[in-house]
């Protein structure tokens, strides 16, 4: 391929470079690492600067900062907006990495380092794309923008004020975003649809203080029975949720979006067995690929009260505690969604017990037209450099920003993701595969290269 040479005789310092960002711990949820995220901000920008970009700039936000860089020479081209976020999750449980989060290393062909794969190592394929047609070519095919966030793993609010605040600028005819995976090795994939979600924290209270239960039991409200009762409503024995109107916007899947779904469904027995089930478990009438893609959900993340010490301790706990969330599709509310899970909550609520509800994050589902050119010109960008066309898929996950961009800049998102789902990301020994690492950097700079040929000037 045209690049091939350029990016093989670059690689090994490509890939200190991508070491030495990876070293900076920045991680967003801490307070005490708001200096490193600061330094992954600058190191970004000067690597920009160093590509080639223009008008490279770090704005302050009232968190972290948000790096902007712009190189628009390409008139009559179309424009694409590349976004990334440069902070990273928390390391916890340090002892279970086999080398340090923050010393990168290499082995068995794999890069380690927190953020390897989510989101660093991916952005900087982009970079580095960059720099090699700049270098080679001396313009770039088409206009291209960064738009780069510190505050993805805290879902921070930063970056949506400032694309409200900034439309003119960041306008593109498409978001280019790699912070996905493939579906599995040598096969790519184009994520079209993820799910929205919203979230909310159930407490229930009776007594003011916990009681013997020998002294009370039987003669008084028990705030785990209350939230068990409460909890155990919410579905019925097939896996659909209870709750009144919560599948209200939730479009019926086509004949021809099963099909699509169908095809890269997974053995549902290996899958149970690699994951130590016997059996995989959900909403009835589905196969594991459209509940996990195309259908909606509520989960309890966690659920907790009373007496969790060594021992037995007979006590009837004065409250109780659980975190729900739920993922959404189609057009559902997320707002609406809270509302009527609230309701169905108080609506069962037994006697002598109170109910209070914290509401959390809310995000809208993303979806976009795989039938797009640009869209389709980034599967025929994966078939030149891995041999596979990109698939067209749903993923179950929810990354708010992605619908926030669709929904501010009005143009469609191109997800081209170069991680695979295996390589720890949020998790210790959290690694980057290095084969995808360099088909990344050749399908990036033949995606670009085919958009600036499919429209002219």
């Amino acid at each position: 391929m045209r690049y091939a040479d350029y990016f093989a005789e670059h690689r090994e310092r490509h890939l200190r470079e991508l070491q030495e960002w990876l070293a900076i711990p920045s991680i967003s949820a801490l307070s005490e690492h708001k200096r490193d995220v600061e330094a992954a901000a600058r190191w970004l920008a000067d690597a920009l600067t160093r590509a080639g970009m223009e008008k490279v700039t770090v704005y302050p936000t009232a968190s972290n900062p948000i790096v902007y860089a712009e190189h628009l020479h390409a008139p009559g081209k179309p424009t694409l907006l590349v976004y990334g976020h440069y902070d990273v999750q928390p390391v916890d449980p340090l002892h279970l990495w086999t080398t340090p989060p923050f010393e990168p290393s290499i082995r068995d062909g794999k890069l380690y380092a927190r953020g390897a794969t989510d989101d660093k190592g991916q952005l900087f394929l982009h970079v580095k794309a960059v720099e090699a047609i700049l270098s080679q070519a001396g313009e770039l095919p088409v206009n291209l923008k960064f738009c780069v966030e510190g505050e993805e793993e805290v879902a921070g609010a930063s970056l949506a004020q400032f694309l409200e605040a900034n439309k003119e600028m960041l306008a593109a005819d498409a978001v280019v975003i790699s912070d996905s995976s493939l579906l599995d090795r040598g096969k790519p994939s184009l994520c079209t649809g993820l799910r929205g979600l919203c979230s909310l924290e159930v407490t229930v209270s009776t007594a003011r203080t916990d009681l013997h239960s020998g002294l009370y039991g039987g003669g008084v409200p028990n705030a785990l029975h209350a939230l068990v009762a409460l909890l155990a409503s919410l579905h019925d024995d097939e896996g659909r949720v209870t709750v009144d109107g919560f599948y209200e916007g939730v479009p019926e899947l086509t004949e021809a979006e099963r099909a699509d779904l169908a095809s890269y469904n997974p053995d549902e027995r290996k899958l149970a067995a690699e994951l130590g089930l016997e059996s995989l478990y959900g909403e009835a009438g589905f196969s594991f690929t459209e509940r996990v893609g195309a259908r909606p959900t509520l989960e309890l993340n966690g659920v907790y009260g009373g007496f969790q010490g060594e021992g037995t301790k007979t006590v009837i706990p004065k409250e109780a505690h659980a975190k729900i969330t739920c993922r959404l599709v189609g057009s559902q509310d997320p707002q609406r969604t809270i509302e009527r899970i609230e309701r169905h909550l108080r609506e069962r609520l037994q006697p002598g017990a109170k109910l209070h509800v914290k509401r959390g994050e809310k995000a809208p589902a993303f979806s976009c037209d795989p039938s797009h050119p640009l869209l389709q010109l980034a599967a025929d960008a994966y078939k030149d450099v891995y041999g596979a066309r990109a698939v067209f898929t749903k993923d179950g996950g929810s990354i708010p920003v992605v619908a926030t961009f669709s929904r501010v800049l009005a143009a469609p998102v191109v997800m081209m993701g170069f991680g695979l789902p295996d390589e720890n990301l949020h998790a210790p020994d959290e690694h980057l595969n290095l084969d995808n690492f360099d088909k990344g950097l050749l399908t990036i700079v033949t995606y670009l290269e085919k958009v600036g040929k499919q429209y002219g000037a």
